[in-house]
């Protein structure tokens, strides 16, 4: 289990089905999948319900635990390990799709992450409307921020690539 570091602001943050469009012409479906994230599984099942053979657990620490056979990384990491899911998604050697905030692209570490690795990232037309631990108690609630599939090894056409899409 991957335990997210304490800021004062919720890491459980859950992606609803429609966030991974923009990524799945990008994933091959004979791949195995690894949900390094997995939480309650809602990536994991969408994955799924598109056809992908997918991986992990919500014990799994993918963070400390040997590497689970893949042959690619897909998740929402907790954003406040988000250096240490990058580092240790690129010292995998797999192809890989983050979604992360775009505040992401700062911050000197990653910086220097993405100068020595290649990095390539979708960008959706809009927000995605996640599922908070607020909302799963009946209030409402969505992130206020702008999310994007930051990606190693998947050939998207460019190294920015916007994306518009159907979000409902």
């Amino acid at each position: 289990m991957i335990t997210p570091q304490k800021t004062g602001k919720t890491d459980e943050v859950f992606t609803p089905a429609y966030a991974i469009n923009p990524l799945l012409p990008y994933l091959r479906k004979e791949w195995v999948i690894l949900e390094s994230a997995y939480g309650d599984g809602h990536l994991a099942v969408s994955l799924r319900n598109a056809g992908y053979t997918v991986v992990g657990s919500k014990d799994y620490n993918f963070l400390t635990e040997e590497l689970i056979k893949c042959d690619c990384i897909v998740t929402n990491p907790p954003y406040s390990l988000k250096t240490k899911f990058l580092k240790r998604c690129f010292d995998s050697g797999k192809p890989f799709a983050l979604l992360l905030p775009l505040t992401a692209l700062e911050g000197k570490v990653r910086n220097a992450l993405y100068r020595e690795h290649e990095i390539q990232i979708i960008i959706p037309d809009r927000r995605i409307h996640f599922l908070m631990t607020e909302t799963r108690l009946g209030k409402k609630s969505s992130a206020w921020f702008q999310t994007a599939w930051f990606t190693s090894k998947l050939n998207l056409p460019r190294q920015l690539n916007f994306v518009v899409g159907d979000w409902s």
